[in-house]
């Protein structure tokens, strides 16, 4: 998942982006009000990731500013104030969730996993198309009864398909929600993941769950 992390203090945003990226994310990372509005208004992101004490603003008017255009990407904010008015007002402003500094970083490992779980409609805590399955919060596959091993790009990539079983996924959407703001979108990235995701889901005697749509994209299928 395309996370939009917005974080002013440069070492705790690397220690988040390297966490998060461990996990499979794609995070672009924003500095400012004025950053993060430009990325958000460009780039379609799964997640925001949001710090309230910004250099050229506040993350609350910054929250509040992003629904008013409608956005429902889920925004979990970060914060050194404890105050209870300071999470009333980030709710209000239209957070999702709230997390006080400093915290543990599995502690927001497992509030990302909440917030990406939470719909726009609802989703099964394992996500599964067929006889392929995977686990967010244990970060694992299978398929049937053998577990898969996966890279994390490729994770976040079957966690993307999965989440949009049956329908197609092109390589625009894929590069958009895989891969984050650094990657120069003129190679194959797409088609060499995919093929090594495919091999990997591959078994004797069963269908390809993976399909290529000629010209379109690919998309996850149940074949049993």
């Amino acid at each position: 998942m395309r996370v939009l992390l917005v974080e002013d203090d440069d070492a705790l945003a690397r220690v988040l982006t390297r966490g998060m990226a461990e996990e499979g994310h794609a995070v672009d990372h924003a500095g400012t009000v004025a950053a993060a509005a430009e990325a958000h208004a460009v780039n379609q992101y799964d997640l925001v990731v949001l710090d309230l004490g910004l250099p050229d603003g506040d993350g609350v008017a910054l929250c509040r500013d992003l629904r008013a255009t409608g956005a429902t990407t889920p925004i979990l904010m970060l914060t050194a104030r404890d105050a209870l008015s300071d999470k009333v007002a980030g709710l209000d402003a239209g957070a999702d969730d709230y997390l006080t500094k400093p915290f543990a970083y599995p502690e927001l490992a497992a509030r990302v996993r909440a917030l990406l779980r939470r719909p726009r409609e609802t989703v099964s805590p394992v996500l599964a198309c067929g006889d392929v399955r995977l686990d967010p919060a244990a970060h694992t596959a299978w398929r049937g009864a053998i577990m898969i091993p996966l890279t994390p790009r490729e994770f976040s990539l079957l966690d993307y398909l999965l989440r949009r079983a049956g329908q197609v996924c092109t390589r625009e959407d894929l590069l958009e929600h895989v891969w984050d703001a650094h990657y120069d979108g003129l190679s194959n990235v797409v088609d060499v993941h995919i093929a090594n995701l495919r091999r990997k889901l591959e078994q004797p005697g069963r269908p390809d769950p993976l399909q290529t749509v000629r010209g379109v994209g690919y998309r996850l299928v149940d074949e049993r």
